[in-house]
Parts: C-alpha cells; sequence; structure tokens
C-alpha cells in the first residue's frame, strides 16, 4: 500500500469537494477501494499502486475541468471517470466560461477576427461602437491565456481623460483612484473568475493595474496587456503605451472613434495609430460595426438614430459654409 498527496493547485477546493462534500463523496464511491482524505486544498490518498495512478489521472483532469468552466458537476466527475468527454468539452469555439457556467465564445464574423487575429498577431486594434463586445472579449481572450499558461499576468490599462490624467488629488492609493475609469474591466473579469480566486490574482499581481499616466519606463513581458477607450489617447500617450511591448507579450487595444472624450482641439492617438501601423506585419486591425452589437436591440437603434443625427449635422455644417463663403 502507497500513499499519495495530491494539491488542487489554482482551483477553488469548495468548487471542487461540492456543496457539502457532494463531489468528494462520489469520487470516493467511484474509488471504493482506494481510502481517500481531503483538507484544505490537498487530497491524501492511500491504496496500491494502479488504483493511485488511475485516481491521480482523474482528478487532474476534474481540476483542470474547474480551472477552465469555474465549476464541475457530478455528471463531470462520472464523464471523467468513464475517459468520457464531458457536455462543456463537446462544445466548440468556446474561450472560457462564466463563473456561472455560460459559455464564452465570439458572437459575431467580426468577433471571430479579433479570435483569429489573437492566434496570429502580437499587437490588435478593436475598433468599433458601443455594445459591440470589443472589451468583453478582449477580456475573455486574455482569462483563456493565463489559464493555458501561455501568459503569466493580465495587464489593464484605461486612460482617465475625466480626472485630466492628474490622478494626485484624487483620495485613496493608485488603484482607488483609477478604479472608477477600469470597472468596465473589472465587470468582465467578475463575470470570468470567481471572487476569491480574482481578489488573490490582484493581491499576487498576476492581474494588475496600470494607469495610463503611470505606464512609462515600464516594459511588460509575458503578459496579456488591454488598452481599452484608447480613443482618449493623445498620440504621445498611445505612442508611449505601444513601445512599452515586451517579450512574449501580447497587446489589444479597444477603442470607439464616435467617443472621443478628448478636448475639441487635441487628437485622438488611436486615429494617428490607425493610420500609420494599419498593414504591418504582426498588428492586425478588426473594424466591428454596428452589426457586431450583441448588447439589447435599442443599443443597435440608438448608434442608428446618433449616426444619422451626425451625418445630417455635417451636411447642414457644409451647407452653411458653402453659403457664407457665397
Amino acid at each position: 500500500m502507497i500513499e499519495k498527496h495530491i494539491v488542487l493547485e489554482d482551483i477553488d477546493p469548495v468548487a471542487f469537494y461540492g456543496i457539502g462534500n457532494s463531489h468528494l463523496q462520489m469520487i470516493k464511491s467511484l474509488f471504493p477501494k482506494l481510502r481517500i482524505l481531503a483538507r484544505d486544498n490537498v487530497i491524501r490518498v492511500l491504496g496500491d499502486e494502479e488504483e493511485m495512478a488511475k485516481i491521480e489521472e482523474d482528478i487532474e483532469n476534474m481540476r483542470q475541468h474547474v480551472l477552465k468552466y469555474n465549476t464541475i458537476s457530478e455528471e463531470d466527475i462520472l464523464d471523467i471517470v468513464k475517459g468520457k468527454k464531458t457536455k462543456e468539452d463537446a462544445v466548440k469555439g468556446v474561450l472560457v466560461y462564466s463563473i456561472s457556467g455560460r459559455p464564452i465564445k465570439s458572437r459575431s464574423e467580426n468577433q471571430q477576427k479579433i479570435v483569429d487575429a489573437f492566434e496570429k498577431s502580437d499587437m490588435i486594434f478593436a475598433v468599433g461602437p458601443a455594445g459591440t463586445g470589443k472589451t468583453y472579449l478582449s477580456i475573455a481572450l486574455a482569462v483563456k491565456a493565463l489559464k493555458e499558461k501561455t501568459a503569466k499576468k493580465i495587464i489593464l490599462s484605461r486612460p482617465a481623460v475625466e480626472a485630466g490624467e492628474r490622478l494626485g488629488f484624487l483620495p485613496g492609493d493608485m488603484k482607488d483612484k483609477i478604479d472608477p475609469y477600469l470597472q468596465p474591466l473589472y465587470d468582465a473579469l467578475e463575470d470570468m473568475i470567481p471572487a476569491v480566486k480574482l481578489q488573490d490574482m490582484m493581491d499576487k499581481h498576476i492581474i494588475q493595474i496600470a494607469p495610463l499616466a503611470f505606464m512609462r519606463g515600464r516594459t511588460l513581458s509575458d503578459a496579456v496587456v488591454i488598452l481599452d477607450e484608447a480613443q482618449n489617447t493623445t498620440p504621445a500617450q498611445l505612442r508611449m503605451f505601444l513601445t512599452r511591448m515586451g517579450w512574449n507579450t501580447k497587446m489589444i487595444i479597444t477603442g470607439d472613434m464616435t467617443q472621443t472624450d478628448l478636448p475639441r482641439q487635441a487628437q485622438s492617438g488611436l486615429k494617428e495609430a490607425l493610420s500609420i501601423l494599419t498593414g504591418i506585419e504582426g498588428i492586425s486591425v478588426i473594424n466591428l460595426t454596428k452589426k457586431d452589437i450583441v448588447r439589447h436591440k435599442l443599443v443597435t437603434r440608438i448608434v442608428n438614430a446618433y449616426e444619422a443625427y451626425d451625418k445630417a449635422k455635417t451636411n447642414s455644417n457644409i451647407k452653411n459654409e458653402s453659403i457664407n463663403k457665397d
């Protein structure tokens, strides 16, 4: 008889053991020849070598399932022990699963282009109107890379133009100052990573906040770096950000040119970057449209209404300028 200790790394033991240890009891029933004890994230197993090898492999597969999908059911456990695919594994095209078990995947042709670009390019510009899922999908790609260990950390950044990027006068530490501007990114993270695990990752700086104003001088390596609302950067800010890129790093820059909050006379760094960098090898530019909007159907109607308003306003200005010249 031999004894082994199996450590449940990177997952919440509660999700693995089940409510009232129901999953653990099921595992015990499936391996009646073994004595199985669990404490915290360590499972202690006693038994013969052949059975030991089997349960080690199965528990690792169960751990990987929880890591990938944030949950596991008794049906999943039974499928894994029988050597079958779980129902989640049978679904194609899923990037990650939400904490409620909902599959997160591309939902339009242009969203899929972002996913494909992430595989072949190290820098991606995802540009389009509100509601096209560019930020949420970027977070999903980053979380997937973290879970698959192709990246060691996620770095989130966003220009805080409402505060003029002068954050010193705001109360609290750096996180307190920038959190309101990064909330959409946190919302997405909280949908994909259990709260306790997310807090642990932030405490260990696996997931970092990086205010754009304080990015100068850093080299960002082994990471997925996301810059959201890039239309609100100045040319100098965006150039500085893009040149922070280090080894084994992927950058995703998202923005909506119709929602610029910069002063009227200021040029958008995103607009300049797209004119300079489009067509460069290793950089992908994905333009999303109102057809890619995945929010409430009213969002599409709102976007259409504002587009019509902007077009009418532009035409009116051109007409007035022509009259004034005459």
